[in-house]
């Protein structure tokens, strides 16, 4: 086999081309200013289910990061007053490869002033059909997929409950008294299978354990939840949306539990970026989300791996 040659055929190259083309003619009728920023970033995010991947400095004094997303240089954007933004770039994470994963993979961000979660649901309804055309799209709250699918109520049920649920659906040899792994198990090893896989598919008001940087609320019952929804079409997660948390002091918090989450995994805990810190007094209100454009290409040209809509993935870089 001829290992320098691409593994994407050059029509899945040429279609994947009138995609980015297609993309950037949406945003612009829509008056969406796209934006460049660094690769190299200071601080990564502190998820701990992501890890960045280190280089050295310019200088060799410190370590820097390959971005695993834009979202910290783009809400400093959003903060000195660029209005709606959107970038298309790579982005990078640590130990991801399989079918759908590449380490350096090609990121859809957007960020709207203005408009409500809804109305970002609706823009990425809208993105995915210029994929894969008319699209019909179901809404399901984060509660309602689990009671209809595994009988219990995610907020409401207890630890030993998540576990004998996930135990009878599948078969697992680990243990963890972590309430949001084995939501996040369930989650993508029984919940989404089940999501039609023909239709554009919503699962929104996560629990406030999993908000990340989206903003939380009470619902009618008093319970937090997360502003913030994940969405599905073939069976692949396609794009992760939120109502955007604009307070710092509630940003350390989270970031800090995210520290305390990894040092309990013998994680490293990557450094805060003091640069997001002092814009967010100023970020103004908005929503955002993140979508995988390789994933998105894999739809245009009806593929099931993404090497096949990349030109040189991993082994051939």
């Amino acid at each position: 086999m001829a290992d320098w040659r691409p593994t994407a055929d050059f029509s899945a190259l040429g279609r994947r081309a009138q995609l980015l083309a297609a993309v950037r003619a949406w945003f612009a009728e829509r008056g969406v200013l796209e934006v460049d920023t660094p690769l190299l970033a200071t601080s990564p995010v502190t998820d701990p289910n992501i890890e960045a991947i280190t280089t050295v400095a310019p200088d060799g004094d410190a370590l820097m990061y390959l971005q695993t997303s834009p979202e910290f240089a783009m809400k400093r954007l959003l903060a000195a007053g660029s209005g709606s933004i959107y970038q298309i770039c790579k982005a990078f994470r640590r130990g991801e490869r399989g079918r759908r994963h590449n380490p350096e993979f090609t990121m859809l961000e957007w960020y709207r002033t203005g408009l409500s979660l809804q109305d970002l649901m609706d823009e990425v309804g809208a993105i995915v059909a210029l994929a894969v055309g008319p699209i019909e799209s179901h809404y399901y709250s984060y509660q309602q997929v689990f009671e209809q699918h595994c009988g219990l109520n995610p907020h409401l049920a207890s630890l030993a409950e998540l576990k004998a649920c996930a135990r009878a659906h599948l078969d697992l040899n680990f243990d963890t008294d972590d309430r949001d792994v084995w939501l996040q198990l369930l989650m993508s090893s029984v919940l989404e299978p089940s999501l039609d896989p023909n239709s554009l598919s919503f699962v929104y008001d996560f629990p406030a354990s999993q908000a990340a940087l989206a903003n939380t609320r009470n619902n009618a019952d008093g319970i937090q939840l997360a502003s913030r929804f994940e969405a599905f079409y073939a069976g692949m997660e396609l794009a992760n949306g939120y109502d955007e948390l604009r307070d710092a002091n509630e940003m350390v918090r989270r970031i800090r539990d995210d520290h305390r989450r990894r040092a309990d995994n013998d994680q490293v805990l990557p450094p805060i970026d003091r640069h997001l810190l002092k814009a967010m007094a100023a970020l103004p209100e908005c929503v955002g989300v993140a979508m995988g454009f390789d994933r998105l290409a894999m739809l245009a040209c009806d593929v099931a791996r993404i090497d096949e809509v990349i030109a040189f993935p991993l082994e051939r870089a």
